[in-house]
């Protein structure tokens, strides 16, 4: 049975266009602000709630465990049964799990909300993206588009720690929960309004085998890297974890080149325009990731400032991202993603390296902090943008949300990635320090390793022990910034090699599929 006709995004209007880019924009930030605004209220929460640290932990990671794990279902559900109903359901679902979130009373029924959380914005990010290319057909418009989006997702990670200190200076911890239920009612209501139905015609059965491996792959994988630093990266659970995963993304690979109707085409992986890019963004967020975490800890422990203050302090990436964003969009289909990108992993790599080379208790804030995060803010703007429009760009605007799905998936396991292995390099080098300094002596030391705000309490106001503390935590900082540091020179040498130059074309082994598209009126 033949579908309705086709109805493509340039005949809306330019007011239309821009009402459906203020869905998209404020669909983006409330679920990119929920990434890091939970972070700061867990102290509060562990005090509210009771909760220990395992708790805490899952209250955090079992958002990014259900996200990471149905991310790529979801893309490949809203291109199939459309965009609107999708992001429409997902911010509505999200909305509601956000509120029944901040109001319960104990850890585990918190937990069972966040994951709630994550299941409905799997189903919103992607179909962000989705829209963007359905509705911006000609390039540098889409790419333009796209660097607004990029923008909106870096303000609303770097942001969340600032609005989290505002909010619990003056109310409870639920308080961090309701502020994303406005934006997100917002961006459902004007989804409603104006965003246009499309979804893929061409697709006749739905590829159910694909979702389920693809769930159980990202799923698994995702969940080893959580546990990873806590079970130990040699343990047996671990190597099992990474080993079954490893089968399972095999196992998905037959699946999908078996498939008369693939969620995914894999064979888009061997176009290296496609997984270069998703490799840079998986870096990006590695790297991002990483960072805030280190520098969350050495304000709020090493330089004694409040959640509100050390959020404040991070702002500058929030600027420096979203100025990065837009002209990177810019400027990608003009010189090619290939430029914009590697400088973007250039200006990371120098804005870490200068980090360690000059981290001190007492760095300037202004003059030496400021400057770095700019520097870090601009590359990740200048990486991430382009390198998103290089995904989308590569399919047709049809498989559109399996496209933006591969991004969020890459993102999100670049995120759990950069904090599980930074945070890991972090605490082997921290641990080490401090044992074979002056904690040795006080029976404490194993304690103290494992755990910064303890070492930091156990020192007191004994100056000899904080001095160690001290020094023991640069010492693990510096390490962690080369690593990431490293990589992001490795990956830019690789993207020199890889990543698409001037004359890119969408790659034509992926041929074009007609859209369904229904506008309201």
């Amino acid at each position: 049975m033949r579908l309705s006709p086709l109805v493509t995004s340039p005949t809306l209007t330019w007011g239309r266009k821009a009402g459906i880019l203020a869905a998209v924009y404020v669909a983006t930030l409330a679920i990119n602000l929920d990434v890091t605004i939970v972070n700061v209220a867990l102290p509060t929460i562990a005090k509210e709630l009771d909760a220990g640290t395992r708790g805490l932990q899952w209250v955090v990671d079992g958002y990014n465990l259900a996200f990471a794990a149905l991310v790529l279902a979801a893309g490949s559900l809203s291109d199939r049964y459309g965009r609107r109903p999708a992001l429409i359901l997902g911010l509505l679902g999200f909305a509601a799990a956000s509120i029944a979130g901040a109001l319960v009373d104990d850890t585990g029924a918190l937990i069972v909300a966040r994951f709630g959380m994550g299941v409905f914005a799997a189903l919103i990010f992607p179909t962000t993206l989705s829209v963007i290319s359905n509705t911006f057909r000609d390039r540098r418009q889409r790419a333009a588009a796209i660097g607004g989006w990029g923008a909106v997702v870096g303000v609303g990670v770097a942001s969340g720690p600032v609005t989290s200190g505002l909010l619990l200076e003056h109310f409870y911890w639920g308080s961090v929960l309701l502020a994303l239920v406005p934006p997100a009612l917002l961006a459902a209501l004007l989804a409603f309004l104006l965003v246009p139905e499309s979804r893929e015609s061409s697709v006749l059965r739905l590829d159910r085998r694909g979702l389920m491996v693809s769930i159980g792959f990202l799923g698994l994988l995702t969940y080893t890297v959580i546990e990873g630093p806590e079970r130990g990266w040699h343990s047996m659970a671990t190597l099992l974890g990474l080993a079954g995963s490893a089968v399972l993304l095999v196992v998905f690979v037959f699946v999908e080149r078996a498939a008369e109707h693939p969620m995914l085409d894999v064979r888009l992986f061997t176009d290296r325009r496609f997984s270069a890019a998703s490799a840079s963004v998986a870096v990006a967020f590695f790297a991002l990731a990483g960072f805030i975490f280190l520098i969350t800890l050495y304000f709020q422990v090493v330089r004694e400032f409040s959640p509100l203050s050390t959020g404040a302090r991070i702002l500058p990436v929030a600027i420096a991202i979203a100025i990065a964003s837009v002209a990177g969009g810019a400027l990608a289909p003009r010189i090619g993603t290939k430029a914009v990108v590697v400088s973007g992993l250039v200006s990371f790599g120098t804005a870490m390296a200068w980090i360690a080379g000059s981290i001190e208790v007492d760095t300037a804030y202004w003059s030496t902090i400021v400057p770095q995060m700019v520097l870090m803010g601009l590359g990740i703007g200048l990486i991430s943008t382009p390198a998103t429009e290089s995904i989308m760009l590569v399919l047709p605007p049809t498989r559109a949300g399996v496209g933006s799905a591969v991004n969020d998936a890459t993102r999100e396991l670049g995120s759990t990635l950069g904090v599980a292995v930074i945070g890991s390099v972090f605490s082997s080098v921290f641990g080490a320090s401090l044992r074979d300094g002056p904690f040795a002596a006080t029976g404490h030391a194993n304690e103290a390793a494992d755990s910064v705000p303890v070492a930091f309490g156990f020192a007191g106001a004994d100056r000899t022990l904080l001095t160690a503390v001290q020094n023991s935590f640069l010492d693990g900082l510096t390490i962690a910034c080369i690593v990431v540091s490293a990589l992001c020179y490795a990956a830019a040498l690789a993207g020199l090699l890889a990543l698409p130059g001037r004359r890119f074309h969408a790659n034509a082994s992926v041929a074009p599929q007609e859209a369904v598209l229904s506008p309201r009126t």
